[in-house]
């Protein structure tokens, strides 16, 4: 291996899967994933209806030292051939966040590691660079289950964000809107299957925030408007549901596009043409299809990453901290030893001033 390249492991637990992965980013800046191994949760939360943090952080505590080994074992690497070491550290479920942090740490000091704390938008952001060369400046559009931003990426530590959910995020509207109709976690591929089929004109959702400002966006809104129309059929058929979901669906993905037109504007010449889609609900179908209508009308190229790495994944989280590595974006040690897990911590730097772990507490960061 030269100079220049570089394995990184990466861990992340933010949530309710525990992932790791090595990465190789090679010396003309492509990367290659030797391994991503994901352990998803879903079993352990269905009678619950939703991702219960005692219980995820639990699961992430047993599986995770092998969830780590397997990862490293089907890279083909030793320990000493990696390059560091990059975890989660946050915005997340705290308790899982410190779970994948704290490994980190313990592999950092026993294999003499640098270690590089990731904040999770960061993996997203960065993420479509696992597959594609995309040149910087691009427009990202984060829509996850805990996170719906605008963010314009200048490059690796350099972010800008333009946009925010001010209430609920668009994958936890997909998940609740999952739960009212019966359909089971999670919510994103329950919806997009409940649809097919389904009326997306018999009900008349609100289109949030249309005349207003800005790049921020509402889900609460048309969640209210769902369990409304949803309460207004006393004994729902499966079309009912049908036409439900497809009307939610359709306008979420419009609400989505109409707002990124907004940051489109901003970014003007700056942009180049190039939006990212990333976050797990990036890979419904509706909403990319919505998005990839919106380009080509601005003359815009619409990139999306694999399904596999629109969702949590540990590879992102090492790419991120190979990025970092090689742009020489290398953490204080110390300070990285010491730092602790974060429920939230905003990704752009002009609100965080660029250091590590610091950062306003602002909502859905």
């Amino acid at each position: 291996m030269s100079a220049s390249e570089s394995y990184v492991l990466g861990i992340e637990t933010s949530c309710d899967d525990t992932a790791a992965a090595v990465v190789l980013r090679r010396a003309d800046g492509s990367c290659r994933i030797l391994s991503n191994e994901v352990w998803a949760q879903h079993d352990d939360h269905a009678a619950y209806g939703g991702v219960v943090p005692e219980i995820a952080a639990r699961s992430h505590v047993e599986r995770l030292d092998a969830t780590i080994e397997k990862a490293v074992a089907a890279a083909g690497v030793d320990y000493d051939q990696l390059a560091a070491v990059a975890a989660t550290a946050g915005p997340g479920l705290v308790g899982g966040v410190m779970v994948g942090l704290t490994a980190a740490k313990a592999v950092a000091l026993a294999h003499d590691l640098p270690l590089f704390p990731i904040n999770h938008l960061e993996g997203h952001a960065l993420s479509v660079r696992l597959t594609e060369k995309a040149a910087f400046p691009y427009l990202l559009l984060l829509i996850s289950g805990g996170h719906t931003q605008l963010i314009r990426v200048a490059g690796v530590g350099d972010y800008e964000r333009l946009g925010t959910t001010i209430d609920d995020a668009a994958g936890e509207s997909f998940d609740k809107t999952a739960k009212l109709l019966g359909l089971g976690a999670p919510g994103g591929p329950m919806i997009e299957a409940a649809a097919v089929g389904g009326r997306t004109d018999r009900f008349a959702l609100p289109e949030p925030l249309k005349r207003r400002e800005g790049c921020d966006f509402s889900f609460s809104g048309l969640k209210t408007a769902v369990r409304e129309a949803a309460e207004g059929i006393p004994s729902p058929t499966g079309q009912d549901v049908a036409d439900i979901a497809a009307s939610f669906q359709i306008a979420a993905a419009r609400h989505l596009a109409q707002r990124t037109e907004k940051a489109m504007g901003i970014m003007g010449s700056h942009g180049e043409g190039r939006l990212v889609a990333a976050g797990g609900v990036a890979a419904n179908c509706t909403i990319k299809k919505m998005l990839q209508q919106l380009c080509a009308a601005n003359s815009w190229r619409l990139i999306v990453p694999p399904p596999k790495y629109c969702t949590d994944n540990g590879a992102m989280i090492a790419w991120a901290g190979a990025e970092r590595l090689a742009a020489g974006l290398i953490p204080d040690q110390a300070e990285a030893m010491r730092l602790a897990p974060r429920a939230r911590w905003p990704l752009a730097l002009h609100e965080d001033g660029g250091k590590l772990g610091s950062g306003r507490k602002g909502p859905k960061a």
